[in-house]
């Protein structure tokens, strides 16, 4: 805990980490948002699911793109630009009477406009501290990370629940704005200019640690959105009951986070991780009762933030510093596309076979996300002893003989 306290301690890192924290946070929120109220307007999961994943194709298409795009305009302009978009859909979405067609549209919109935070401040972090730093503070990110993810919902279903989904589509694009003007008038926003990349668009895709990084965190964001998904299904809208399972479910992940934070990473790091969150997953489907799900769903909870780490500093000791917005920009696209699909995959089986269907497709992407690095390890960077920050962009310089 003493890295930690001395990172907090640094000039800016705790502002930087609160700021990008409230700006990111309705991530977590609006999947679980637009499910319940989509499902609320239309009576069908069905139809619910349809608008997430025109959503999710948004921020697919958009999320790489965008990032590259602070390399060339600035990380600000961008920001601004897709924060004032994305906003404005997002309420569009809860307040307007809207057919199915034209939530499909409007949350379209809204993916395409997400604000690249994400690949912001992972491409700020480096330059705010130095190399012994950096692995802690990817750790303490994730264990941030796990609140916009599991406390996010917990706040959605409780807001939506007991006050309406209008208000938890409001909450999320106030906290969105909130969090983004923040984030965006941060000193360190002026400091730190990324280099325009070289290379064409998508070849950072192709190292295989950013494009590890990109499927292990679309299964694993995707398996914490069926959960959510399926606890919500099994308490009702009414409840308390399924944000407290939330809750417990986040206390799980931030004990993880933190208690496993230091751990050296090595080939197999990410699948031990994934397989703490199966275990837990595959036990929480074998039954739909208040006290299993809380036990079992804490256990599950232990992996997710430590494995997120290890996704985070292996794609930065992976790349050189241009292209790391542009990689965090895919690895962000897989996490919110994760948690999209995760959802929507969830909406269907919950109308057909019922909530415990939403743990069997919760089960079923952990072992895939356990298998995939697994069977990837001879391609999964080493990091013991090792630095974790980006690979400098560096040129040939030609020499003059004397």
């Amino acid at each position: 805990m003493a890295s930690y306290s001395d990172l907090l301690k640094t000039p800016g890192v705790a502002r930087i980490i609160a700021a990008q924290l409230t700006a990111r946070f309705p991530s977590g929120m609006l999947s679980l948002a637009f499910l319940l109220h989509v499902e609320r307007e239309t009576g069908s999961y069905g139809a619910a699911g349809l608008v997430l994943a025109a959503t999710s194709i948004g921020q697919a298409v958009a999320g790489p793109m965008t990032s590259r795009l602070m390399g060339r305009f600035g990380m600000r302009p961008v920001l601004i630009t897709t924060l004032v978009i994305c906003a404005t859909a997002v309420i569009a979405v809860g307040v307007l009477p809207l057919t199915v067609p034209l939530y499909m549209i409007v949350g379209l919109v809204a993916g395409l406009a997400t604000p690249p935070v994400q690949p912001a401040v992972r491409t700020i972090y480096p330059k705010m501290v130095n190399s012994r730093q950096l692995t802690p503070l990817f750790s303490l990110d994730a264990s941030a990370q796990e609140i916009i993810w599991v406390v996010g919902p917990v706040v959605t279903t409780f807001v939506s629940t007991q006050i309406g989904t209008v208000w938890g589509i409001l909450l999320a694009a106030a906290l969105m704005v909130v969090g983004g003007v923040w984030f965006i008038s941060s000193p360190e926003l002026g400091r730190v200019r990324i280099p325009r990349s070289k290379r064409r668009f998508g070849v950072v895709l192709g190292r295989p640690p950013v494009l590890l990084a990109t499927v292990v965190g679309f299964l694993l964001v995707g398996a914490c959105a069926a959960i959510e998904a399926g606890v919500v299904a099994v308490f009702g809208h009414d409840g308390a009951e399924a944000g407290i399972v939330l809750a417990i479910f986040a206390l799980g992940s931030l004990a993880g986070g933190l208690g496993l934070g230091h751990v050296p990473i090595g080939p197999w790091s990410t699948a031990r991780r994934m397989l703490i969150v199966f275990v837990g997953t595959a036990l929480a489907a074998l039954a739909m009762e208040f006290w299993w799900l809380a036990a079992t769903l804490f256990i599950a909870g232990i992996g997710i933030a430590p494995a997120l780490a290890v996704l985070f500093a292996i794609v930065s000791a992976s790349v050189k510093f241009s292209d790391t917005a542009e990689a965090y920009g895919w690895v962000g696209t897989g996490q919110l596309i994760g948690a999209a699909m995760g959802s929507a995959l969830a909406g269907f089986l919950i109308d057909g076979v019922g909530a415990q269907g939403a743990f069997w497709a919760a089960g079923a992407l952990a072992l895939i996300g356990v298998l995939v690095p697994a069977f990837a390890s001879r391609w999964h960077p080493d990091l013991r002893g090792r630095d974790a920050s980006p690979i400098p962009d560096t040129e040939p310089v030609p020499i003059t003989p004397s």
